[in-house]
């Protein structure tokens, strides 16, 4: 039988989220039952309830940084058994046939990915539901163990914010010896200093805001440039192998690819709108730099940054709020006031339930 699922729902662009129940199916063969026991809460969540991107469709459960216990298991799963702690992250199918998919970067699926919630389910045409709830079905392929001793609060935004800054870095081949800049410092760039220093580069994060210099240091930043001081800005010109953008807003590149040392990389991580102001070919032409971009991570990357970040101790800095806090979250996500993630703790949807 279908599983009643409590969770909270966007039902339009203008109104709060609000309590949502709904059944789950029943698993496929190669399907995973997972009772969630934390979910992180991501800027995109907040575009998606807002219908920012305009593709939205209502009701929507939103969180795709999931991470819980193991339930249930179809009858060919392999990989994991009951009990099992177990995470979810941005997708939960893909064609699995095309050269992407075959290569592991189930991401760049030529059919396109199934995301967590959101899409279209390939199988019955139902649309898929997220982790703002308390129970999910998803393949084995698309699920990742946990790994032993890893913090599972913490370990829940490794599923997008860590996998997202881990990808392009291993990508475009940032080591010992880089210099690696990385603009911004909420959800994905503090991560993207605690991984980029990991790799053994020396790392400098851009930021607008006096306040974030400390912080920065704090997470293992080597320098800190605050990017509205055109001294600092000088200082550093031709400094950088790679820079990481993880800012999602529109914003001038141009003054950091004059801090690009010739075949330099800049990254793009967070910005899903077109380039404004637009970028100046000199600025690339003359210096045989590099404007890229890089999307999540396929699923042997996702269970690789996992057991990267449990064998060295890395986390990612979180708040824990219960479900029934969501919307204060998402105002003060939107005012940049959460280091550097909140995590919702799901025993207070469970308990509400009861």
């Amino acid at each position: 039988m279908p599983t009643l699922t409590h969770a909270y729902a966007a039902h339009a662009a203008d109104r709060n989220l609000e309590p949502f129940d709904f059944n789950r199916r029943d698993p496929r063969p190669d399907d995973v039952a997972i009772e969630i026991l934390y979910c992180g809460v991501c800027h995109s969540d907040l575009h998606f309830a807002k219908n920012d991107w305009g593709f939205t469709q209502f009701p929507i459960v939103p969180g795709h940084e999931i991470v819980g216990r193991v339930t249930q298991v179809g009858p060919e799963v392999t990989q994991y058994q009951e009990g099992d702690l177990v995470g979810v992250g941005c997708m939960v199918d893909s064609c699995r046939d095309c050269q992407a998919c075959n290569d592991g970067l189930e991401q760049y699926c030529l059919n396109g990915f199934t995301m967590t919630y959101g899409s279209e389910d390939p199988h019955d045409g139902s649309m898929t539901q997220g982790g703002y709830s308390t129970f999910v079905v998803v393949s084995e392929r698309f699920v990742v163990g946990m790994p032993n001793g890893i913090d599972l609060k913490s370990a829940a935004p490794l599923l997008c914010a860590g996998i997202t800054t881990y990808s392009p870095l291993k990508h475009y081949g940032v080591k010992a010896g880089h210099k690696v800049g990385v603009i911004g410092m909420g959800g994905l760039g503090h991560m993207g200093v605690k991984l980029a220093k990991a790799f053994g580069a020396e790392v400098t994060l851009f930021t607008r805001s006096e306040s974030k210099v400390e912080e920065a240091k704090s997470n293992g930043a080597d320098h800190v440039v605050v990017s509205t001081d055109d001294e600092q800005m000088a200082a550093v010109a031709e400094t950088f192998d790679f820079m990481l953008d993880t800012v999602p807003v529109q914003h001038p590149i141009d003054p950091y690819l004059a801090t690009l040392k010739y075949d330099g990389t800049h990254i793009l991580v967070g910005l899903m709108d077109p380039i404004e102001p637009a970028i100046t070919g000199m600025n690339l032409i003359f210096k045989r730099r590099v404007v890229g971009g890089s999307l999540i991570g396929g699923m042997p990357e996702t269970q690789e940054v996992l057991d990267f970040c449990a064998e060295r101790g890395i986390t990612c800095d979180v708040e824990m709020i219960d479900l029934n806090d969501i919307n204060e979250a998402f105002e003060r996500m939107k005012a940049g006031d959460v280091r550097y993630r909140f995590v919702i703790d799901m025993a207070s949807m469970k308990d509400k339930a009861a």
